[in-house]
C-alpha cells in the first residue's frame, strides 16, 4: 500500500490567492453540505468556509469558499461541486478579484471638517499662514505637511513581479498592494504612481517634478539596465532618499537570511564560495551588498554562461559585474559554477536548475531558489540535497520577502529626515532583521523572522537611524513660528 501510494502525484499546495467562493443552490437535505464538501477535498481543494446563507422551504442557498493551486485547479473544483445530485452553480467568485474591486487604498482625512473653526484652520484662510511660514522656511515642508510620512512608490509596468512588460496600469495593483504594506506595516502614507512612459529621461524629469511632495522615493518594478541609470540619475538630483526595492529590498532581505543560514550550517561569508543565477537588477545588488558585508567568493551566471570580464559581448552593466566578482575569467555554464560551491541564490528564471546538480556542491550547501511563482529548482527535489533551502514562495519555509526590510528602511529614513541611502544602512537593516532570529529560534527552517513579527520594522528603522546618525526619530514641531 505504502509503494503504491507513493506513487501517486504530489497534489499542489493550494493558495488564498486562487480563492473562490461558489454560490449554489440545493434541495434541502442534511446530506448536501457534507456532500460539497467531499467534492472539494476529492478534486483537490480546501474548504475554508460553507455558509448556509438562505434557506427556503423549496432550496437552500450555499455558500463555499475554498482555496486552489490554480485557475485550472479551480474551474475543476466548481466542476466537482457541480457533480454533487440536486445542486445547481449559481454564481463563481474569485476571492481574490474581489478583494480588489475599486482598489486597496483610500485617503482619509486626519484632522475633523465639522465646523467653519475647523474649516477655517485645515484650509482657507489659516492654511495660507502656513503656506507662508515655508515659503520662509523650506526645511519645515516635512514639519508641516505630509511630505514627513509619505513615499511615491514609482513604476513604468516594464518588469512588474514575474509578468513582465505589462504597463503601467495592470501595474497599478501591484503598487496599490505596496503602498497598502507601507501604511500596515511602517505607519508610511505611500502613493502609487504608474507612469505612461519607459523613456529614462521622461521618468527621471518627471519624478523629480513630483518629489516636493514625498519624503522619499521608491522605485518598483522597472526593468533592467535602466533602472540603474534612473535610480543613479534621481539619487544625483534629488534631495530626498531614491530606492529601487527590487535591487535594494531583495539584496537586504538576501543577505540577512544568508547571514542565518550560514550560521545553521558552520560557514561564513568571507570563505563561503557563493554562486548567483541572475546578472539583473537585483542580482547586482544582491552582489554589492554582498561584497560590501565581507564576502570574497562570487560567481554570477547569466544566459551568457558564468559572467567574465574577458566576454567581449556583455552590456556594460553585466561587465561591471564580472569585473567585481570574476577577476579570474572563470568560464562555464550554471553546473561549472555550482561545482564545489557552498551557495546558490537564484534570482533569474524557472527550472534553470536541475535538481541533481546540487550534489556537486560543497557539503552543507545553501540554496536559495528566488524565482516567483516558480522557482529556478524544483523545491521538493532540492530538499534532499541541501541544507537549508529559501524561495519566494509563501507555502515554503523561509519565504526571501521584502516586506521585511522595506517598511522599516523608509520608517528609519523618515525619521531622520535622511537625504540619500547609503550602504552602511543597506546593511544595518540586514543584521537588524538577521538579529531579530535569537539562538534559540534558529534552524534550517526558520532563518528569517516572520513577516509580521512587529520587531522587524522597529528594528530595521533603528538601524536605518543609527547608520544616518539620528537615534531617535525626529518630533515634529507643534507649531511653525521661527
Amino acid at each position: 500500500m505504502g509503494m503504491h501510494d507513493s506513487a501517486r502525484p504530489r497534489p499542489l499546495p493550494t493558495s488564498a490567492s486562487y480563492g473562490i467562493t461558489v454560490r449554489l443552490y440545493a434541495a434541502p437535505s442534511a446530506s448536501v453540505v457534507g456532500m460539497l464538501a467531499t467534492a472539494v477535498g476529492t478534486a483537490g481543494g480546501l474548504v475554508t468556509a460553507i455558509d448556509v446563507s438562505e434557506s427556503r422551504p423549496d432550496r437552500i442557498t450555499i455558500d463555499v469558499s475554498c482555496s486552489a493551486s490554480n485557475g485550472e485547479h479551480a474551474a475543476e473544483i466548481v466542476e466537482a461541486m457541480r457533480g454533487v445530485p440536486g445542486v445547481t452553480v449559481h454564481r463563481v467568485s474569485d476571492r481574490t478579484f474581489l478583494l480588489h474591486l475599486g482598489g486597496k487604498i483610500s485617503v482619509e482625512s486626519k484632522v475633523p471638517l465639522k465646523t467653519r473653526d475647523d474649516l477655517s484652520m485645515a484650509y482657507t484662510p489659516g492654511v495660507g499662514r502656513v503656506s507662508l511660514a515655508l515659503a520662509a522656511h523650506p526645511e519645515d515642508v516635512a514639519k508641516l505637511t505630509i511630505k514627513g510620512n509619505s513615499v511615491a512608490v514609482v513604476t513604468d509596468g516594464s518588469a512588474v513581479l514575474g509578468l513582465g512588460n505589462i504597463g503601467p496600469g495592470a501595474a497599478l495593483p501591484v503598487m496599490e498592494g505596496k503602498a497598502a504594506l507601507f501604511k500596515r506595516f511602517a505607519n508610511i502614507d505611500a502613493w502609487p504612481i504608474c507612469l505612461d512612459t519607459q523613456d529614462a529621461d521622461e521618468i527621471v524629469r518627471i519624478v523629480r517634478g513630483i518629489s516636493p511632495g514625498f519624503g522619499g522615493i521608491n522605485l518598483e518594478d522597472i526593468s533592467a539596465p535602466r533602472c540603474f541609470e534612473i535610480e543613479r540619475r534621481l539619487r544625483a538630483e534629488l534631495d530626498i532618499p531614491v530606492f529601487h526595492d527590487d535591487q535594494h529590498g531583495t539584496a537586504i532581505v538576501v543577505l540577512a537570511a544568508l547571514t542565518n543560514a550560514l550560521r545553521c550550517v558552520s560557514k561564513t561569508l568571507a570563505t563561503a564560495r557563493i554562486v548567483i543565477s541572475g546578472g539583473g537588477a537585483a542580482g547586482t545588488a544582491i552582489v554589492t551588498l554582498l561584497l560590501a558585508a565581507g564576502a570574497a567568493h562570487v560567481l554570477v551566471w547569466d544566459r551568457e554562461g558564468i559572467l567574465s570580464p574577458t566576454d567581449p559581448t556583455l552590456n556594460p552593466a553585466k561587465a561591471a559585474l564580472a569585473a567585481q566578482t570574476n577577476p579570474a575569467g572563470v568560464t562555464g555554464d550554471l553546473h561549472d559554477a555550482l561545482r564545489g560551491a557552498d551557495v546558490f541564490i537564484g534570482v533569474s528564471a524557472p527550472n534553470v536548475l536541475p535538481a541533481e546538480w546540487l550534489a556537486d556542491m560543497a557539503p552543507s550547501p545553501v540554496v536559495f531558489a528566488l524565482a516567483n511563482p516558480d522557482p529556478e529548482v524544483d523545491v521538493d527535489a532540492a530538499q534532499q540535497y541541501v541544507a537549508v533551502l529559501a524561495t519566494g514562495r509563501s507555502d515554503y519555509p523561509n519565504q526571501i520577502n521584502n516586506v521585511l526590510a522595506f517598511p522599516g528602511v523608509f520608517r528609519g529614513l523618515l525619521d531622520a529626515r535622511a537625504r540619500e541611502i547609503t550602504v552602511p544602512m543597506l546593511l544595518g537593516a540586514a543584521e537588524a532583521i538577521a538579529c531579530c532570529v535569537s539562538d534559540d529560534q534558529l534552524n534550517a527552517t526558520y532563518i528569517v523572522p516572520s513577516v509580521f513579527d512587529p520587531a522587524v520594522p522597529t528594528a530595521v528603522a533603528a538601524a536605518v537611524r543609527e547608520a544616518a546618525g539620528t537615534q531617535q526619530p525626529t518630533e515634529p514641531d507643534d507649531h511653525g513660528l521661527h
